[in-house]
């Protein structure tokens, strides 16, 4: 099992970690959606749910830096080697109201990257909201 761990960092700007390797990566939305695209389209789930929660959270005028994304890949080998799971957390910090958080919890569900992927694959996302920041 790989995992990687994202924290929102404002700004549609994400920083992932992989964390067996201690590897990290900046992603930017591009200009085309909002961002300053000065670093990598966010294109990996996490990263991605993220940025469009950012988008959804500006637009309610909502700073939600800080917020936290976990992903845990799992491969399947049956029939042949793949992604069969990602299992996706995502902690935001608050006081959020409720419809803020199902407006968030919306967004980051309509994010591309998740709307992309093989409906083969398990995708389970669990959200923590918190009061604290």
């Amino acid at each position: 099992m790989v995992e990687i761990r994202i924290d929102y960092q404002g700004k549609l700007r994400c920083h992932a970690e992989h964390v067996d390797s201690g590897t990290t990566l900046i992603t930017d939305a591009p200009r085309d959606n909002q961002g300053e695209g000065k670093s990598f389209s966010p294109t990996a789930l996490g990263s991605c749910m993220l940025t469009i929660m950012g988008i959804a959270a500006q637009r309610q005028s909502i700073d939600i830096a800080g917020a936290k994304c976990l992903v845990l890949k799992e491969m399947t080998a049956v029939p042949h080697r793949r992604i069969g799971k990602l299992t996706v957390t995502i902690e935001v910090p608050g006081p959020l109201t409720e419809e803020q958080q199902t407006r968030l919890k919306n967004a980051a569900m309509s994010c591309p990257v998740h709307q992309s992927l093989h409906p083969d694959i398990q995708i389970p996302v669990n959200f923590r909201f918190t009061n604290a920041r």
